[in-house]
């Protein structure tokens, strides 16, 4: 599991960032904590007031002395393990389309999901 174990209350929390501070006995000043560090599926995100357990490590971060290594939020026990990366699908947080307009007049489009090359005009899409 790594880091020193705590638990706090979350003091700040922006879902557009991504990001949040977390207050605690243990990490004076608060602790930073990114999305990416939350122990659970789908949208990861916290809310103002929650009450959450966590591993942290000493290291300046957008300048709080401590960064959250793992975050358990309120229903997900502390030492679930976060989501694997490996074999999940894509994210339901985001997508993307790359749309290229060719000189030739052709128009291309690809998703972000997309594995295949991006192909040159003349060449197959697919």
């Amino acid at each position: 599991m790594g880091g020193m174990f705590s638990q706090g209350v979350v003091r700040e929390w922006d879902d557009d960032q991504g990001f949040g501070v977390i207050d605690s006995a243990d990490t004076p000043g608060g602790c930073w904590a990114g999305f990416s560090s939350i122990a659970m599926d789908g949208y990861r995100r916290l809310a103002v007031g929650d009450r959450v357990a966590f591993t942290f490590e000493p290291g300046t971060q957008d300048g709080y002395g401590y960064r959250a290594l793992l975050v358990w939020p309120p229903g997900v026990s502390p030492g679930t393990p976060p989501p694997s990366e490996a074999g999940r699908g894509p994210s339901a947080a985001y997508r993307s389309t790359l749309t290229v307009r060719w000189a030739d007049g052709t128009v291309t489009e690809r998703s972000g999901d997309d594995p295949l090359p991006f192909p040159r005009p003349g060449q197959s899409g697919r």
